[in-house]
């Protein structure tokens, strides 16, 4: 029955764990906490390594407002280094992407090696009296890791290794993405006006695959759909059992037997969602990684990749760049729907809208049960000392993090 404004404000009749206030999406001192306490000591995907092919290629991305530039060395290691002269902090790379023997800031012509190191200061004796040499002045150097292909950065020096923060996560991964190598033949991105864990949670709650006409054709009528398990790993990562998607239901498709990447069968789904805004989605020929840049509290820039294995035939990578825009492309029948979703959800719970949003279906642990929602907000919460459910009680949020509640 309707309820009065009392009872639309008052907190659900629930555990704590199954639900979260609006104000983690809404709340501007909640934002500011996430990109300090979450954003910059967290793990960040920021490109696949065959963006960065040659010695010299470098991509450059902006981190929680950090400008960042990821270059590909003279010996083959990709670095990362925040994208700003030791003088006076002009950029060094400018554009998207690019190639450079030298990364050349244009407001003074100082320069800087692949590997950071101050090479050229203009008119250098201009500096002698101060004692600042080139020695002194190399670039900021943040800490860039790669795991099957994938290149990652942290910008706290003290945080645990890539490998310690994944684990297992990887597990369904290592054949498909480890065994050929892959390259990027896809890359779109697009604003939303949304917050970015809403984007991140499309690809956790799979409970919305109901609203999607080709996932509940193909998918969730396949045999075993609801009955694969979620697989939870410390640090707020969760992966789903494989699945079969039967893509002939759907009319004009056809399944996907050719083409397949190593260890798959014909139209298997895999899906890993890495803590706190990454995804790896394969769907048996192709595999999609989404990514997230936070802007403002309703403002999320998402970044979307396609891969296929590098090198292959045209009429084969033909082949699997159709099924891969069939989704995933901007005009496929998932991605555009997926931005009305969120984009949806972040207008209802705006401005005292909807105060409260609900992950308490229990399915034990089946694909659309909300434990992968519950776990990751547990992980936010102990990041931020706040409560997802409360979160602007944060002394009493801290406590209950701390007993697990």
């Amino acid at each position: 029955m309707p309820r009065n404004e009392t009872q639309w404000k008052n907190a659900p009749s629930l555990q704590s764990r199954e639900y979260v206030s609006s104000e983690i999406y809404n709340n501007e001192t909640i934002f500011a906490e996430e990109i300090e306490k979450i954003h910059r000591r967290t793990w960040k995907f920021v490109c696949h390594e065959s963006e960065v092919p040659l010695a010299g290629d470098y991509r450059t991305i902006d981190h929680t407002g950090v400008p960042l530039v990821v270059i590909r060395g003279e010996d083959g290691e990709i670095r990362t280094f925040i994208n700003a002269c030791s003088h006076r902090g002009a950029l060094v790379a400018r554009g998207l992407s690019g190639n450079a023997k030298k990364l050349i800031c244009f407001f003074h012509l100082w320069a800087y090696d692949t590997k950071g190191n101050c090479v050229e200061m203009t008119r250098p004796e201009g500096f002698e009296k101060c004692g600042l040499s080139k020695a002194d002045t190399g670039l900021r150097q943040v800490r860039t890791e790669t795991r099957l292909g994938l290149v990652f950065v942290n910008l706290d020096d003290k945080a645990m290794s890539l490998s310690d923060y994944l684990g297992d996560a990887l597990e369904w991964f290592e054949e498909p993405m480890g065994t050929v190598p892959l390259e990027v033949f896809h890359y779109n991105r697009g604003m939303q006006n949304a917050n970015w864990k809403q984007w991140h949670e499309t690809n956790m709650e799979l409970y919305h695959e109901w609203g999607h006409v080709v996932n509940r054709t193909t998918s969730v009528a396949a045999k075993g759909y609801h009955e694969r398990l979620w697989r939870i790993y410390p640090n707020g990562h969760g992966s789903l059992e494989p699945l079969r998607v039967q893509y002939k239901n759907y009319k004009g498709w056809e399944n996907r037997d050719d083409q397949l990447l190593p260890g798959l069968t014909s139209g298997e789904f895999r899906v890993l969602d890495i803590f706190p805004n990454t995804t790896i989605i394969i769907r048996a020929t192709t595999i999609r990684i989404d990514t997230s840049t936070p802007i403002a509290p309703g403002k999320t820039l998402v970044e979307h990749r396609g891969l296929g294995v590098l090198g292959e035939p045209q009429n084969v990578r033909a082949d699997r760049q159709k099924q891969h825009n069939q989704f995933w492309g901007p005009f496929g029948r998932n991605l555009s729907e997926d931005v009305i979703f969120v984009e949806s959800v972040n207008r209802g719970i705006a401005d005292g809208g909807m105060p409260y949003g609900l992950f308490c279906r229990h399915e034990n642990m089946m694909s659309q049960d909300d434990e992968i929602m519950r776990a990751y907000y547990d992980v936010w919460g102990e990041h931020m000392g706040r409560q997802a459910s409360n979160p602007l009680n944060a002394k009493r949020a801290a406590k209950l993090v701390r007993q697990g509640a």
